[in-house]
């Protein structure tokens, strides 16, 4: 009899380890709760709630494979992050070869000094320019690997099945502090004033996590982490960059955890 008890927990831990990635605590908040009165007394009516968007999304709930759902997912997200990596190595490019002719006391022409006034402001810098300023800027114009990215999106939006992704687009559970700027979490605390906020395309959404991860005091040690490796000339490795997002999440060590482990149970899947 215990054989056979231990047996079905056994199975029953296997069946919620393959399940667990795609089990959304959001998921539920797929509309808003109505009480509506009828003959036959009070019922709850549950009222869909219509996206702050105009985006198409992959139907990601409705899918059963396992497999077939995180290339669906990831072909979705990973244009956007690419795209963004992209748009700052050129960034990056832009300040390397002024903070160059710098030293070498070339003057910058009177474009060259405009982009990167622009690039400074959008970094939230102070636009002096000169080879120290370069060199501090070039720690937050900086690519976040797509492995880690994909994975910040997969995780904090149960592989786009959330209320806020679907609704809002808010792959990566980002906050925002100004009143109606985008959906009242339904388990927010009486005395918080925080709301998740809502994007109008994926692509706002994907470059505003990587401008708080390049310029928020809270992932300072991101930026060092990666600053060191490009210093030391390594490869800007997603697992690594982790220990800096202690901050992202309340569970802070345990968040790091499963973010690796999650990164290394899908590489098979980033360059697809």
């Amino acid at each position: 009899m215990l054989n056979y008890v231990f047996r079905a927990l056994l199975a029953a831990f296997f069946a919620w380890a393959l399940l667990s990635p795609f089990v959304d605590k959001e998921v539920v908040e797929s509309g808003s709760e109505q009480s509506q009165t009828t003959p036959k007394g009070t019922q709850r009516v549950i009222k869909k709630e219509k996206p702050l968007h105009n985006v198409k999304l992959p139907d990601f709930a409705a899918f059963t494979d396992v497999k077939e759902k995180k290339h669906a997912f990831f072909d979705f997200i990973r244009p956007h992050v690419e795209a963004e990596n992209k748009k700052i190595l050129q960034q990056r490019a832009t300040l390397e070869i002024a903070r160059m002719m710098l030293e070498y006391n070339e003057p910058l022409s009177s474009k060259q000094q405009s982009d990167i006034k622009k690039i400074l402001n959008s970094y939230k810098l102070p636009t002096t320019i000169d080879t120290l300023s370069l060199t501090q800027a070039l720690r937050r114009v900086d690519i976040i690997p797509k492995e880690l990215a994909l994975m910040q999106a997969a995780n904090e939006s149960a592989w786009g099945t959330s209320r806020f992704a679907r609704i809002g687009l808010n792959f990566f559970g980002q906050w925002c502090y100004k009143k109606g700027c985008g959906m009242v979490p339904r388990r927010r605390a009486n005395e918080a004033a925080h709301e998740v906020a809502a994007f109008q395309s994926v692509r706002a959404a994907v470059n505003s996590y990587f401008k708080n991860i390049n310029t928020h005091a809270a992932y300072k040690d991101l930026r060092s982490i990666r600053a060191d490796l490009r210093r030391q000339q390594k490869p800007i490795d997603a697992t690594k960059l982790t220990q800096g997002l202690l901050s992202y999440s309340e569970r802070r060590e345990a968040y790091i955890e499963e973010l690796n482990k999650m990164i290394n149970q899908n590489r098979a899947y980033f360059d697809e």
